[in-house]
């Protein structure tokens, strides 16, 4: 009897990607809990990690060295990753909000979102400062703060150890820039009051000439200065917030019992008024144990986390969380060099600076070496070719697992035909186009957006305006009561996208099937002669509405060799419709004389079926072609679709292009790819400070020419 793939029955759901988290969804990863979809909720596709702050500051690290990868780590546990901003938590009816998204229904939740620095309430602080947590912000505010020169003037607001540990990190890289560091550390009481450490920190801020402002509350800060209560002005050009723990508020907001805006837990950590919800880090009050806010908490409570959450969704039995009552704090001075404290005992030095370094790297080469993780076995008995096929790269999702152009010849007759077909109806011309795609992402909902504009590039290439919907949506196995709310993600979905391109979703057909998969047929308003392939002359612009990549980067994405940053920015592309881009090349006045959409068969592949339509050839620079980032550096690491080599063959003879990283990527498919557009020579210029006027990536990539040939040079 074949074995079944199993069903899913639970939802657990992590809100937010701190430490715990991550080593929670490390552990996930290699001994996963079957008929349960693990989700995971976070702003961006990394999360700092806290202790290497200083040093990225200092410049003894770069930013990627402390930013644990989401999409990366998500993929190794099987986790749907969500990019979003929870902003409230519904522990009644156990759903989570995302703005933006069908709400997200839970067995299981965790919170783990830690705390912000952010001094909301000090005018003008949220135009002038910059609280030092979250990290992404303040990162990007002191790598631009790092390219000015003349004096830094630098104030942080807060004279707790975080602070002065920032402060002494600011200064060391002012002066190592050549830059004059004019550092102020500003606290209402005394700084480093009760650290055991204080006197060498204080130290160190002389050697630094670092101010000490007591005893004195900001009142505002504006460009150039805080402003304090006594009256005195502390100039200051960069204005860190780093004031002790402040919790997210709308946390405080969702009915679960709190504490001074923390989630209170207990000592299997559980929320104490609703136990479907646990917590840990920064974010929770230990209710049994009260401890400081430290990152320590957090590391140590992940294995009981992970128990935990197993547990309950297993039947079995929960641990205990038991913090320790003290431990090794170790902060840096700015230069590689470290204080370190325990139990009232400080010492300093450069080799417990080395000590620090290493303990961070350790917990940094937990997320950057993953375990590797074993093939599928060939069943005993299996047919001759099995084993090879199950050794073979996973096949890639979206149009990457289309097939490829030498299957559909024949069915195509050898000639390539246009994006979609054009019905009469009344005397009116309508345009119908079908398309679906192998879910590429464990999100139905990323799939459902990327899909509907996928679904909408065949009627935007002809230059009509599409109008209605029908979604065909195929589900994996799932309890029946996960179906209607899996639906309805796919839906809202669909109906955002499209309602944004006045489009009606009319209807559909669903369905469960072995994975996700998901597509759209699509009617569109011709009000204007259609744009076919065969439009394009000899001596027109090629114009790409935007960059290519999405095949390799999907690809590099499941073989967990593409960074988080990379990735987001290729889901953000393909989940952005083309309505205004197409509108633009369409316009009558100095309309494409020939378009398509790029996707399953590469840029050449669709340059191919133009060119073979219209009778002409074409030349591309390879280095006018706009790429997505990364599509370049997976190239270059041999990273492929599962789609590139029959791409390839289907060409053979018709084009040239030289065997280099970026020439290959010409044939690699896409998803929701840009517009190509033939135009007139005359036109070309304009229309592409056109499309990057509406925020396209647009670019003149070539020009059509006389012979059949198609070169890449």
């Amino acid at each position: 009897m074949r074995d079944a793939p199993v069903p899913l029955v639970k939802e657990l759901v992590l809100v937010g990607g701190g430490h715990t988290h991550a080593l929670v969804l490390r552990r996930w990863g290699m001994r996963p809990v079957p008929g349960a979809r693990l989700t995971l909720i976070n702003p961006g596709p990394t999360a700092p990690y806290t202790g290497m702050l200083p040093g990225h500051i200092a410049g003894h690290y770069a930013r990627e060295a402390l930013e644990i990868d989401l999409v990366r780590l998500a993929r190794f546990a099987g986790a749907r990753l969500i990019l979003g901003s929870v902003d409230a938590i519904d522990p009644v009816a156990r759903l989570v909000s995302v703005p933006g998204r069908a709400p997200l229904a839970y067995d299981l939740a965790s919170v783990d979102i830690g705390i912000t620095s952010d001094m909301a309430d000090l005018p003008g602080f949220a135009e002038h400062g910059v609280a030092a947590k979250p990290l992404a912000r303040f990162a990007d505010r002191w790598a631009a703060f790092c390219k000015g020169d003349g004096p830094a003037r630098i104030a942080v607001i807060g004279g707790g150890v975080a602070g002065v540990e920032l402060a002494l990190a600011c200064a060391h890289r002012m002066k190592g820039l050549g830059r004059a560091p004019e550092v102020a550390v500003i606290d209402r009481g005394a700084l480093l009051e009760g650290a055991a450490g204080r006197d060498r920190l204080l130290a160190a801020m002389d050697r630094y000439g670092i101010a000490r402002i007591e005893s004195a509350t900001p009142v505002a800060v504006t460009a150039e200065a805080v402003e304090l209560d006594d009256g005195r002005s502390i100039a200051s050009d960069l204005t860190i917030g780093a004031a002790g723990a402040v919790p997210h508020d709308w946390l405080s907001r969702c009915g679960l019992e709190m504490r001074d805006g923390f989630m209170v837990v207990d000592d299997e950590l559980r929320s104490v008024s609703h136990p479907e919800v646990y917590g840990a880090g920064d974010c929770v009050h230990l209710s049994h144990a009260p401890r400081p806010k430290a990152g320590v908490y957090a590391v140590r409570a992940a294995p009981v986390l992970a128990a935990n959450l197993r547990a309950d969704l297993t039947g079995a039995r929960r641990r205990r969380f038991r913090p320790q009552r003290d431990f090794l704090k170790l902060v840096s001075m700015g230069e590689k060099a470290a204080v370190a404290e325990k139990a009232r005992v400080a010492v300093a030095g450069r080799l417990l600076w080395v000590w620090k370094d290493r303990i961070d790297q350790r917990f940094m080469e937990k997320f950057r070496e993953l375990p590797a993780m074993p093939r599928p076995r060939a069943p005993i008995g299996a047919a001759i070719g099995v084993a090879q096929e199950l050794a073979a790269p996973a096949p890639c999702g979206g149009c990457g697992a289309k097939l490829g152009a030498g299957a559909l010849s024949g069915i195509l007759g050898g000639q390539p035909g246009d994006d979609a077909a054009v019905i009469e109806v009344g005397g009116a011309r309508q345009v119908i186009s079908t398309d679906h795609l192998r879910g590429f992402a464990e999100d139905p909902m990323l799939v459902a957006r990327a899909a509907a504009v996928h679904a909408m590039g065949d009627i935007w290439a002809m230059g009509a305006r599409p109008q209605s919907a029908l979604a065909t949506v195929i589900l994996p196995r799932m309890a029946a009561r996960m179906q209607g709310a899996w639906l309805d993600e796919v839906m809202t979905a669909a109906r955002d996208i499209f309602g944004a391109e006045g489009v009606e979703v009319v209807g559909g057909h669903s369905s469960m099937g072995a994975e996700l998969t998901l597509g759209f047929t699509v009617t569109g308003l011709l009000e204007r002669d259609p744009i076919t392939l065969s439009g394009a002359q000899a001596g027109d612009a090629l114009i790409l509405s935007r960059g290519i990549g999405t095949g390799v980067v999907l690809a590099g994405e499941m073989q967990m060799k593409a960074s988080g940053g990379e990735v987001a920015a290729t889901w953000a592309q393909m989940c952005t419709p083309q309505g205004d881009a197409a509108a633009i090349l369409a316009r009558a006045a100095r309309a494409a004389r020939a378009m398509t959409d790029v996707t399953g068969f590469g840029l050449a592949g669709h340059l191919g079926n133009i060119c073979a339509a219209s009778g002409v050839g074409a030349e591309v620079t390879l280095d006018a072609v706009p790429l997505l980032p990364g599509a370049l550096r997976l190239s270059q690491a041999g990273i492929r679709s599962t789609l590139y080599a029959q791409n390839r063959i289907a060409l053979e003879g018709r084009v040239e292009a030289p065997e280099t990283p970026l020439a290959r990527l010409v044939f690699d498919p896409q998803t929701a790819g840009g517009l190509l557009a033939a135009v007139p020579e005359a036109e070309a210029a304009g229309l592409v400070a056109e499309l990057r006027a509406a925020g396209y990536d647009a670019a003149r990539i070539g020009r059509v020419t006389e012979g059949p040939l198609i070169r890449f040079t």
